[in-house]
């Protein structure tokens, strides 16, 4: 069998990120093949005993594939030095260490995708697959027409023109207040940082909710805020073949 990096070798196990697969390397916690590893050599996964904190490390053969809605408020990351809420701890139940499949802001809710498959994780995340995504986000102010042709126009955006994306008006919600919210659904193709809520400033718009709905295929209906379920392996299927 093909060699591959220790890192990814420990990583892929699911019991250390690579980071933390280096930094165990240079403690002198992992051995192969009874000798002290060195950071960038590689292991064939069938045939090296691999050690790592005095247990035997076996290759995962089959990964776990996660549709989470995370709450805003919760970070999209595995650990927080802060203490605050992140999305690993939503996940635990898995019995995993499933990885983000790109990212949620803190403020936003809605489809996280999660896995420990590095190779469609990166699938997914790569821009070169485009593949759509969709949110709802719900403005605070009642928008007219001519308003919501200006928001649908692309720009640049700090020296990069954004690429085109859909944009649906899904309706209008009367608020205690007494302010009219408006329902806007964008589609993007790209994976840019915080692109809706920097088209939305642009214009001085103020998003009260921001909610991920899809990521192509796949969608939030039947998970509540703060639960997961695995994905069916149809649509395991789908995001081998993007």
């Amino acid at each position: 069998m093909e060699k591959i990096r220790l890192q990814k070798f420990l990583s892929d196990a699911g019991i250390m990120s690579r980071r933390a697969a280096e930094k165990a390397i240079s403690e002198g916690r992992v051995t192969v093949n009874g000798a002290a590893a060195v950071t960038g050599m590689k292991v064939d996964p069938e045939a090296d005993l691999v050690i790592a904190d005095g247990k035997r490390v076996s290759r995962v053969r089959s990964y776990a594939y996660i549709a989470l809605n995370k709450p805003s408020g919760v970070l999209t990351t595995l650990s927080d030095e802060k203490g605050r809420p992140t999305v690993a701890k939503l996940v635990a139940g898995c019995g995993r260490r499933v990885y983000p499949c790109g990212r949620l802001d803190m403020y936003s809710d809605g489809l996280l995708l999660m896995t420990d498959d590095g190779d469609t994780a990166n699938r997914i995340m790569h821009p070169s697959h485009s593949i759509p995504k969709q949110y709802v986000a719900v403005i605070t102010e009642r928008l007219t027409d001519p308003v919501l042709a200006e928001v649908a126009e692309p720009f640049e955006l700090d020296g990069y023109m954004l690429k085109p994306f859909e944009l649906e008006l899904e309706g209008y919600e009367q608020h205690p207040d007494g302010k009219t919210y408006t329902r806007l659904r964008f589609t993007l193709h790209e994976g840019r940082n915080r692109e809706i809520r920097n088209i939305c400033a642009r214009h001085g718009l103020k998003i009260a909710r921001l909610t991920r709905v899809s990521v192509g295929r796949i969608t939030l209906d039947g998970i509540e805020p703060g639960k997961w379920r695995y994905l069916s392996e149809e649509e395991i299927e789908y995001l081998k073949g993007i």
